[in-house]
């Protein structure tokens, strides 16, 4: 089993996402299940069919879920030093190309989220850019190519 690292935020997000499958989600799907099993003859029951299936990957998430519960290790952010791009740091980066800045979170894979700007610690950008210092210029190979990005700035998760 695989120890992830997240934040203390992120591991009560989690505890409450499992919570909310096991006491809400299947207890619905269990209804679900129910009320197609009342409606006769379940070998040509499609709607039965589709719950059993729903049941079925609904226990699978929940498994993995509680699978990362059990192997995450909370990260204590007061221990974090910002010399250098590390997880649960905030970096400022500059393409050197398009002189374009932008903001990424390094964060747990659990954690991870473009929209909110938290790239995984395990993506091709956040490996590049771990263990860097303020002003160091780094090339990523991406999969459109390779981008050299200036570290602008680094700090805390904001």
């Amino acid at each position: 089993m695989a120890v992830s690292y997240m934040t203390e935020d992120g591991y009560k997000k989690l505890q409450k996402e499992i919570e909310h499958l096991e006491l809400v989600e299947r207890p619905r799907i269990s209804l679900q299940i129910a009320d197609a099993r009342d409606k006769g003859d379940l070998s040509e029951n499609a709607e039965y069919d589709a719950a059993k299936e729903a049941q079925g990957m609904l226990e699978m998430k929940i498994s993995q879920l509680k699978e990362l519960f059990l192997s995450a290790r909370i990260l204590d952010e007061s221990r974090i030093n910002t010399d250098t791009v590390q997880i649960l740091t905030t970096v400022t980066l500059l393409n050197t190309k398009t002189k374009q800045v932008f903001d990424y979170t390094i964060v747990s894979d659990s954690e991870a989220n473009l929209k909110e700007k938290k790239i995984s610690v395990s993506t091709p950008i956040a490996k590049g850019l771990l263990g860097k210092r303020k002003g160091d210029i780094v090339d990523i190979p991406v999969p459109a190519g390779v981008i050299t990005l200036k570290v602008q700035n680094i700090e805390l998760v904001k």
